[in-house]
């Protein structure tokens, strides 16, 4: 059963003085997710020489900032323990203006600029290379720093899931044999610590997928220390830990997963004499995917071969239905308790037929002037907002632990979609 942590007369005060569309993310949720998740690994030990003076006990989740790459968000994480995951030259920017610094931030890209990596080595991220090419151009254009880890594609040794795809098929990561062919020419050219990285799915519910992941590193850290003598310091489990979007899914258990794999770890990285070899993570849609909601209201009801539901959101706003044809459950705000006894197409705008947040959705009888909640768009919304049609992106509120709203992304205006226009003079 989804429910909603505001009222609908909450939601209407909040419209009076926030227009729709809008998403809105709860920091108290947010906070008790995040402390549940750091509890939950609090067995993990810190590396042999970790230096991130922030996280002593070892485990970190590197925030995956894609998600929702919100300086107001990242903060309340970063209070929380989190690291940063970046991708990119502006989401590097991010973690840098909220005061990220070092190994607080896990650079993981791919087909990575010049300038990219610049700003990683800048501020002392971790680099997490996805190729292994990528390690003599560092050598050539900067240097290779003293940290590297590199990221495994398994290929056909694991299963990949319909977001991601066959690992053999993605563009991402090191095959096995480049893997130690890797870590071998980092060391060459100066590396002295190392990690190792995989991510070959995303928002998997599957609770053993992340236990089965976690032995196939363990196995792999195993091998380097006997075949090169390289002896990890770290390893990144990657993220794709699912979230219920379903209302009859369940949410993957922390608990159960941890004990998993600090079964596996003692089994493959203590009895080998490894330990202790710091193991971290980079979720970002179960940090904040549940905790976010777009607000939209109801401006037109339309019927023709079907019964349509127009909203004053778009998929400018939520991708994820149009582009995956995923699911996200609905609630009509005041509606809660009443029979959903008709049957819609919840649309936007947007000069595409794609442009659906629900399809053939059994929902209480709607009217123009309602509030529809859309839910869990705290991760991959409004971050994957774009202006096809000249659409504009939409505000973000964040519902503080005290109650009050507070804007933390104002919406965009004309003026700014017109901004970069070069006019003749």
């Amino acid at each position: 059963m989804k429910t909603l942590p505001f009222s609908a007369d909450f939601l209407r005060d909040l419209v009076s003085e926030y227009p729709t569309p809008f998403h809105i993310y709860t920091e108290a949720a947010i906070r008790e997710n995040a402390r549940r998740m750091k509890a939950a690994f609090g067995w993990v030990p810190a590396g042999p020489g970790a230096r991130a003076a922030t996280h002593p006990d070892g485990y970190c989740n590197f925030f995956a900032v894609k998600a929702l790459p919100n300086p107001h968000v990242m903060r309340i994480l970063r209070e929380e323990g989190m690291g940063f995951d970046c991708s990119s030259y502006s989401e590097l920017l991010l973690a840098e203006m909220i005061g990220a610094r070092g190994e607080e931030i896990m650079f993981t890209s791919n087909d990575t600029p010049r300038k990219d990596y610049a700003k990683a080595l800048e501020l002392g991220a971790i680099l997490n290379l996805d190729d292994i090419t990528h390690i003599d151009y560092l050598a050539r254009e900067f240097r290779v720093p003293d940290m590297v880890c590199m990221r495994y594609n398994p290929g056909s040794l694991k299963e990949g899931n319909v977001i991601i795809g066959k690992p053999e098929e993605a563009k991402y990561g090191f095959t096995r044999d480049q893997l130690f062919d890797g870590y071998a020419r980092a060391r060459d050219l100066g590396a002295t610590r190392f990690g190792l990285h995989t991510m070959v799915a995303s928002n998997e519910l599957n609770a053993d997928y992340f236990v089965e992941t976690a032995e196939i590193l363990f196995d792999l850290a195993v091998e380097l220390k006997e075949r090169l003598g390289i002896r990890l310091e770290l390893i990144n489990l990657g993220g794709g830990v699912g979230i219920p979007y379903h209302p009859d899914q369940t949410p993957v258990d922390f608990e159960y997963v941890s004990s998993g794999i600090r079964a596996a770890y003692e089994v493959r990285i203590t009895a080998a004499g490894l330990h202790p070899i710091r193991v971290v993570s980079e979720n970002g849609r179960v940090v904040t995917g549940p905790y976010g909601y777009l607000v939209s209201s109801v401006i037109h009801m339309k019927e023709t071969y079907k019964h349509y539901v127009g909203l004053d959101a778009t998929m400018a706003n939520l991708m994820r239905p149009g582009m995956y044809g995923a699911y996200h459950h609905v609630t009509v705000a005041g509606k809660e308790g009443a029979e959903p006894t008709q049957t819609y197409d919840v649309t936007g705008s947007l000069c595409e037929n794609n442009d659906k947040f629900a399809i053939d959705r059994r929902l209480p009888p709607v009217e123009v002037g309602d509030l529809l909640v859309i839910h869990d768009t705290g991760a991959h919304g409004h971050s994957m907002g774009f202006n096809y049609n000249g659409k504009l992106r939409s505000a973000e509120l964040l519902l503080k632990t005290d109650g009050t709203v507070e804007m933390i992304r104002r919406p965009e205006t004309v003026e700014d979609l017109f901004a970069t226009i070069v006019w003749d003079e």
